[in-house]
This record gives C-alpha cells, sequence and structure tokens, in this order.
C-alpha cells in the first residue's frame, strides 16, 4: 500500500472514530436528562395552570413575563425582560384556595434576589401583587396585563 493511501486511510478512520465518539457523547448526554427529568404528559399536566401561559407586560415600565409552561408541580418554564430577556432563578405556580399564585424570582443583571409574588385575577385576566426590589430593598404594588 502506498503512503499515500496509508495516510488516506489513517484519517478515514480517524474521522469515523471521532464521528462515532460525539454520538456516543450526545446520546449519553440525552440519556442523562431524561433519567433525570422526567417528561410531563398532558395527564400529568396541572391544567390550572395553562390560563398563566403566555406573554404578559407590565404597563408602568414595559417589563415583561413570558410564561411557556408550567409541569405537574408548577414549576413554570418562565422569563422575563427589561428589555433584555433575562432568566428567573426560580419560577413556581401554586394554588392557594382558589387563587392561582406565581412566584418569580430574578438573580441575573444585577437584581440580586429581586421577586415578584403575583395572584392571578381571572376577572380582569391580570396578574398583581408585589415586586420585591432586592438592591433598594423597597416593595411595589404591582401588575402585569396579558399581551394580545
Amino acid at each position: 500500500m502506498r503512503t499515500e493511501d496509508k495516510l488516506f486511510s489513517f484519517a478515514l478512520a480517524a474521522v469515523v472514530v471521532a464521528h462515532g465518539m460525539c454520538a456516543t457523547s450526545a446520546w449519553a448526554q440525552n440519556a442523562e436528562q431524561s433519567s433525570s427529568r422526567p417528561a410531563t404528559t398532558a395527564s400529568e399536566a396541572r391544567p390550572e395552570f395553562a390560563i398563566l401561559q403566555g406573554r404578559w407586560v407590565r404597563p408602568d415600565g414595559g417589563y415583561v413575563i413570558t410564561i411557556r409552561s408550567a409541569d405537574a408541580g408548577g414549576k413554570l418554564d418562565a422569563s422575563y425582560a427589561n428589555p433584555a430577556p433575562l432568566p428567573f432563578a426560580a419560577a413556581q405556580a401554586s394554588r392557594d384556595g382558589n387563587t392561582l399564585k406565581v412566584f418569580l424570582e430574578l438573580q441575573a443583571g444585577g437584581y440580586n434576589g429581586s421577586t415578584y409574588t403575583l395572584s392571578y385575577d381571572p376577572s380582569k385576566d391580570i396578574l398583581k401583587g408585589v415586586y420585591y426590589q432586592a438592591v433598594a430593598r423597597q416593595r411595589f404594588d404591582v401588575y402585569f396585563v396579558r399581551a394580545r
């Protein structure tokens, strides 16, 4: 076998091995993620939290909460924008009697533990409650309207 053919064969074998290692790594990572985080099915989801899904705007400043979904335990897939998007450190829905509650905590972007503690008002289709601005240690009454 010529030297060029040997080099080509070696390079081809290296590519095949590298590709196989990447595919195995991706498969293992996906398997680990799926085993550590069970999928929520429609029968497991709490339908009462579905009403919270959507884009909510605070009229006094244009701050936006986007709630994409809620799992069976009330954990929300949500984000914040002021105006740049920020993740929530915690985003949780719960029920207190007939009232749906939402708790949101911000750690990113200098918010340092600022929180929203909100209740859903079905008659007005708003989220209302208190914003705690952790840096200034101040509380503000706020509300969010659903963006249409």
